[in-house]
């Protein structure tokens, strides 16, 4: 079975152990040389940084976010996650958990340091990259896009090495022939993973999973399904494309082929931005509208900046609130044209919290624009006689 060292990044024909370093950091698959989709995700990536400039930290259990209680995980380490603590969960609930965590305010600035210093790294593999997050993408290493004559796998390897040397993090690499399934395979051993999920096992592995799996099947649609009967993707393919498109619509076309191991988006490379917002935690929960109001005016001028600098405007405003207890309200409205001026979003979000501050504690809100279009296409003169 072909088989690489993920250590030297040498391939040799079989066996646990490489034949040159000894190392037992091996990958082997029967299509290991044959796949060309990775999926790149660095290794719970804020922490990683902070115990990177900070070796004291190196083996503590650190949450990165903000102290004090009110707001949320932005990343726990793997020591961390030993304890329960993930990323989302409230900080206090964290804390709890872990009570002897350390924890560290993120620094954004210096994650998309480290971020674009990985991007420069595989930009020397191909120019197809497709950026999910600060800390994960898509990598096309099909013939025709890779810059190196090398298989995928061995430069996945290298890459792999050159991160870890180069910028003093880890990652976890996915190699398959499609997006979902690389995603999918990145998960599998983290940290510092590389799994591979080729076309012959593809179906067979899918089918023992839940239909959660699947991208794009959120909580709502799984609930969905599960009334419906189906909870595991083995259900999905024995049902009929017909069967699925009359259950869930188009969304059925989707499900029949993702159950399948089917998936023919493309890696796009930057692609465009579907919003701008911003949110904020209350360090108290608050209830009344005015004071609402008054929280939501600074995030209604940074959306409007940022939306001035890229030279873009929204056509859909957007206000999210999210409740004591954690529950997640999202209200919107859609804009006669589009616009990016501040007093606009403002009068749009004010007119949609009113309707929603009844009196219940909120300890989140925030604002954005969707459905975006270019700066000069925005606010022409008479727009709300304004």
């Amino acid at each position: 079975m072909p088989a690489l060292c993920r250590d030297c990044c040498r391939p040799f024909k079989s066996g646990d152990d490489c034949p040159r370093c000894g190392s037992t950091r091996v990958v082997a698959h029967p299509e290991l040389f044959d796949l060309n989709i990775a999926h790149m995700d660095c290794d719970a990536f804020y922490a990683s940084v902070e115990k990177r400039d900070n070796p004291s930290l190196i083996d503590k259990p650190v949450i990165v976010g903000h102290p004090g209680g009110r707001g949320v995980v932005t990343t726990a380490c793997y020591v961390a996650r030993k304890f329960g603590p993930r990323s989302a969960m409230p900080m206090f609930k964290a804390l709890e958990l872990c009570p002897h965590a350390v924890v560290v305010p993120p620094d954004m600035a210096k994650y998309k340091a480290v971020s674009a210093a990985m991007r420069e790294l595989l930009l020397k593999a191909t120019p197809l990259i497709e950026p999910l997050s600060l800390d994960e993408a898509y990598l096309d290493l099909s013939p025709e896009h890779r810059l190196v004559d090398r298989p995928p796998a061995i430069l996945l390897a290298r890459l792999a090495r050159a991160v870890e040397r180069q910028v003093g993090i880890t990652i976890s690499i996915g190699l398959s022939y499609n997006k979902f399934l690389a995603k999918m395979a990145s998960d599998r051993q983290k940290p510092r993973g590389f799994s591979v999920i080729g076309r012959a096992e593809a179906v067979s592995m899918l089918a023992e999973m839940p239909v959660s799996a699947i991208w794009g099947v959120g909580a709502a649609t799984a609930s969905r399904m599960a009334q419906a009967g189906i909870d595991t993707i083995g259900q999905l393919q024995h049902m009929a494309e017909a069967e699925l498109v009359a259950r869930f619509g188009k969304f059925g076309r989707h499900l029949y082929a993702m159950a399948r191991g089917e998936d023919s988006r493309p890696v796009t490379p930057d692609r465009p931005t579907k919003s701008v917002s911003n949110e904020t935690t209350f360090a108290r929960d608050i209830r009344g509208f005015d004071d609402l109001r008054a929280a939501l005016q600074p995030l209604v001028e940074k959306v409007a900046a940022r939306l001035a600098k890229a030279d873009l405007a929204g056509h859909t405003v957007v206000l999210k609130l999210k409740t004591a207890d954690f529950r997640s309200l999202t209200r919107n409205h859609r804009l006669p044209e589009p616009s990016r001026r501040a007093d606009v979003i403002a009068m749009i979000a004010t007119n949609l919290l009113e309707r929603e501050a009844d009196g219940r504690a909120f300890r989140l809100i925030g604002v954005g624009l969707t459905d975006l279009c270019p700066g000069g296409m925005a606010d022409p003169p008479d727009l709300f006689g304004l």
